[in-house]
């Protein structure tokens, strides 16, 4: 599908790419399979070098090999296959350097010694050392006007630990060359959503208050920790997640029409959705927002342990593993509508969907028995399956039915609809458009300050009125309170299983 999409594109350029971290998990398991892929599409032009720079003492043939067993366990067999395989790892590089020491830089100046190629530097390291490597980058003569960087969020704790990140990597790199990844963004299910929106007439016209009842997103996990106790802790899900993710998916679904598809003109109408972002006060702390942390529970028929019995725990921890709230944006295309957003480890599947709950008409006809399903709904799945279906009512069939209506969905499942396409994973078209220098698919400075802005007023108010998170089984949708808290309001989750 990526080769559809940019193969005529011209502004494709060789490059260097040079992943610090490079035997880290997510660069095994997520950066090399996505590279491969690009390689085997024929996206990756000929000249492009990969150089992989970690602390651990090896050699060139040792980190193929790692990459290799890399490929084995993420690659399908069919995509596998020995041609590719041998040509991709042929392009790979390794360094050994210490990060925190300037004087190893040279080693990456050598490296790229008479290249004119642009350098891409990918931090797939701790937020907290992206200063350091960017500083020892420069110092090191390793940069030109060319150079970008990538690196991931979550950038900080909050906003101050965020800020001086920010400006660390703001002295190196200027903003035009800063590539922030949020990988929900790089999903084709998140790519049509701006495709289905803008341009179709259909939805655009129905996209405001006067339409929409009310939004619902929800990520859903079945893991739990999965050994990250220490980063988890600091975290949270709050941060982890509704900082990172949900808010993205949530400027998506609210941002008014862009003047055009250039990056900051999409990122322009994602922070006027943040900015009008309604913050949590007074009593809507505890009426509208619920903590919950997991405790022992069951997972496809196997025994699983409370948060605070996994390895390495703080017993007395109130680290949060599950949020649940509601929220509006306040601006005239969303004013009174709400938005409720759900996220949580160990929960019964691993989900991720955004469901658009249309108004009923104002005058119901049919059986006053069936009026609860008056509704049309807009679910966009990204995960575990990539689809959007519109739920529609029409007539049962059968000559005893009479008038009875039945919900049915209009629906596009992109593995149906594209049988002989492989559907790209994120990682693949994110890096796809760094190489080729265009942002639109990342996020904005400004975009980060004032999300976490708003997180951080919201864990001031927990922090104020000493809420501790609520209790829920592992393997349950989350606390009774969240359940209650849309409940209230007349309205419940959506889990289409």
């Amino acid at each position: 599908m990526l080769r559809n999409i940019h193969s005529q594109e011209p502004n494709r350029l060789d490059v260097d790419l040079a992943l610090f971290g490079a035997l880290g998990d997510l660069a095994l398991r997520k950066l090399f399979p996505a590279l491969y892929h690009l390689d085997r599409e024929g996206l990756l032009p000929s000249e492009t070098r990969l150089l992989g720079l970690a602390r651990h003492e090896l050699d060139r043939q040792g980190f193929q090999a790692k990459v290799g067993s890399a490929l084995k366990s993420r690659v399908s067999a069919e995509d596998l296959d020995k041609k590719s395989q041998e040509r991709f790892l042929a392009r790979i590089d390794y360094l050994k350097i210490d990060f925190a020491n300037p004087e190893e830089y040279a080693l990456l100046r050598d490296w790229r010694e008479g290249s004119s190629r642009p350098m891409i530097v990918y931090l797939s390291v701790p937020a907290s050392i992206f200063g350091e490597i960017c500083c020892n980058l420069k110092a090191g003569d390793c940069l030109d006007e060319k150079s970008r960087v990538v690196v991931e969020k979550p950038i900080g704790y909050d906003l101050e630990s965020s800020c001086e990140i920010n400006d660390v990597i703001g002295d190196v790199f200027p903003e035009s060359r800063i590539y922030r990844i949020d990988h929900y963004l790089g999903k084709e299910t998140v790519q049509n959503l701006i495709a289905l929106r803008f341009a179709n007439p259909l939805f655009g016209t129905q996209w405001n208050q006067n339409h929409v009842s009310h939004v619902e997103i929800t990520v859903a996990e079945t893991v739990g920790i999965e050994g990250r106790w220490g980063y988890f802790d600091q975290a949270g899900q709050l941060r982890d997640m509704v900082q990172n993710h949900l808010l993205q998916l949530l400027c998506l679904i609210a941002m008014d029409p862009p003047s055009n598809l250039d990056a900051d003109a999409i990122r322009d109408e994602k922070v006027k959705v943040l900015k009008a972002l309604k913050p949590f006060t007074g009593e809507a702390i505890g009426r509208d927002v619920v903590r919950g942390q997991y405790i022992a529970g069951t997972h496809a028929g196997q025994s699983v342990p409370g948060y605070l019995e996994e390895e390495g725990a703080d017993k007395a921890s109130h680290t949060e593993t599950f949020v649940a709230m509601k929220t509006e944006v306040a601006n005239w295309r969303w004013a009174g509508v709400p938005f409720y957003l759900r996220t949580g480890k160990r929960m019964p599947e691993k989900l991720s969907q955004i469901v658009i709950h249309f108004r009923q008409q104002p005058h119901y006809i049919f059986d006053p028995d069936q009026r609860s399903l008056a509704a049309n709904k807009l679910i966009i799945r990204l995960q575990p399956e990539e689809g959007i279906a519109l739920q529609v009512l029409t007539k049962d069939s059968g000559l005893d039915k009479g008038m009875r209506l039945r919900p049915g969905p209009l629906h596009l499942d992109f593995h149906s609809a594209f049988p002989k396409t492989r559907i790209p994973d994120a990682y693949e078209r994110l890096l796809l458009e760094v190489m080729k220098g265009q942002q639109y698919l990342f996020v904005r400075r400004d975009e980060i300050e004032y999300a976490w802005r708003w997180i951080d007023h919201l864990i001031e108010g927990w922090q104020a009125h000493e809420l501790p998170p609520r209790r829920y089984p592992a393997g349950s949708w989350g606390p009774v309170a969240s359940i209650a808290m849309i409940t209230q309001d007349g309205r419940s989750w959506y889990e289409d299983y």
